[in-house]
């Protein structure tokens, strides 16, 4: 079946109503629930296999979050569902206000290899929830992992209903040209440009998950422990390859070295020496990459790691000294474990430096001082902020995450999901009477004064 008929399918699925009421969508995320426990072991093996992923590591970000997010999802559905009535003008006397959540229709999600069973299955219990049909498009890259969701998802559901499909790059690009309601893109910043140029002929609407320069900020006060700790575990984890994950630090230089040494201290407290040896560790997806992030680090000052085997897909977690802002790593997003260290005298230079690669998706600020905090709160553009923390906000259901500007945009996690997966319709309900005949013509000194009375008052 090819997709342009499974897009067909699904168009006249939706019409026929088959994905509107509450019953069938619970019933289908509880499936879609059983699914992924039943084939726990088989995901983590898929990760393993794909990105040298440990049990931990997968369960803990990718299938675990799933799980989770699954059953909070069929907790709240019904609520989420409910349209909300909210305050009615008294211009608008005698009337009901509503905000209605109803389907986009057909979506389509496009995912990337780093966390290839999370970044597919999490916005796809979205579009089960708010009532849409879906087509899933995950990664070649991680073909183990995109082969067990097509079995997943293709053997237990109505192709009409979700489908995953596995296409190559220019199969991705003339998919993403066909006319969805709506489309989820999570990658690279090029690619998503030339998706949301494809959607703009259908004016279709976009979220856009895309990743940035993320700069994590060490001032005078912080913990540096406790910070070297976190920012340890949030780079190297996945072997640097996460879209939140610090690509850079600006460290003040009173604590650089201190900082630095107790970094390099945890990655080997971390993996005991024995990064090629260890399950903890993971691997750089393909040949390509590897290549690309070995180009990135030549010619550099390495504080520490550096390691390249190329066969192995294998880069040791790696400390880079920058005094150039012009230099090609700083240039593009790494998605690698190599983290550059920048220092800064003043925290007013803190601004300029991160101008260079404005909107990351994510600021980081480890720091005491309320002052600086502040700063980056209100003065320093990011999709979402993080204080004395890395990644972690990644999970918080309560919070939306999303990128500003060159870093994508819509925001997603938890309802902020199911609000992106849906069309927030506004619904006014009206009585017959009374009616304001002053608005039909003729008009006259004495309707215009009313008019003009009536809006002071009763407008808001």
């Amino acid at each position: 079946m090819t997709y342009s008929e499974i897009i067909h399918l699904q168009r006249k699925y939706y019409a026929e109503g088959h994905t509107l009421s509450y019953a069938f969508r619970r019933q289908q995320l509880e499936k879609f629930l059983e699914l992924v426990i039943a084939h726990e072991e088989a995901i983590l093996d898929a990760l393993q296999k794909d990105l040298h992923k440990s049990s931990f590591e997968g369960w803990g970000v990718e299938v675990g979050v799933i799980i989770t997010e699954t059953k909070y999802f069929i907790r709240h559905l019904k609520h989420w569902m409910k349209p909300k009535r909210v305050k009615t003008p008294l211009l608008h006397f005698r009337s009901r206000s509503y905000i209605k959540p109803v389907p986009h229709g057909n979506t389509l999600i496009i995912a990337p290899w780093n966390y290839p069973f999370l970044l597919a299955m999490r916005p796809l219990i979205g579009a089960i929830a708010a009532g849409n049909t879906a087509i899933i498009k995950p990664s070649e890259h991680a073909i183990h992992t995109a082969k067990l969701m097509e079995a997943m998802i293709n053997d237990h559901f109505d192709p009409a209903f979700i489908r995953v499909l596995l296409l190559d790059a220019s199969g991705s690009a003339a998919l993403s040209a066909e006319k969805f309601d709506f489309i989820y893109y999570t990658g690279g910043a090029n690619i998503g440009r030339s998706i949301y140029t494809s959607a703009a002929k259908n004016l279709t609407p976009v979220v856009l998950e895309l990743g940035g320069k993320n700069p994590c900020i060490i001032d005078e006060t912080a913990d540096i422990d406790i910070t070297a700790s976190r920012i340890t575990w949030g780079k190297f984890s996945n072997c640097g390859q996460t879209c939140v994950a610090p690509d850079y630090l600006l460290v003040h230089t009173s604590v650089k070295d201190k900082l630095v040494t107790a970094i390099i201290k945890n990655i080997e407290s971390f993996f005991q020496n024995e990064l090629i040896n260890t399950e903890d560790y993971g691997r750089i997806i393909n040949d390509f990459h590897v290549e690309r992030i070995s180009r990135l680090i030549s010619n550099m000052k390495i504080i520490y790691g550096g390691d390249v085997l190329p066969n192995q897909r294998y880069i040791s977690p790696t400390l880079i000294e920058i005094d150039d802002l012009q230099s090609p790593i700083m240039q593009e997003e790494i998605f690698g474990p190599v983290l550059p260290v920048l220092t800064y005298n003043d925290f007013s230079e803190i601004k300029q430096i991160i101008a260079h690669n404005p909107d990351p998706l994510v600021l980081y600020i480890f720091s005491k001082n309320k002052q600086h905090i502040g700063i980056c709160s209100n003065e320093i553009g990011s999709g979402d902020m993080v204080v004395n923390e890395v990644i972690l906000h990644f999970g918080h259901l309560h919070l939306p995450i999303g990128g500003k500007g060159s870093s994508g945009f819509g925001k997603t996690q938890g309802k902020y999901t199911f609000n992106a997966f849906s069309h927030q319709k506004s619904l006014m309900h009206r009585s017959y009477f009374p009616d304001l005949t002053v608005r039909y013509p003729p008009y006259n000194s004495r309707k215009s004064g009313f008019i003009r009375w009536v809006f002071k008052y009763f407008f808001s």
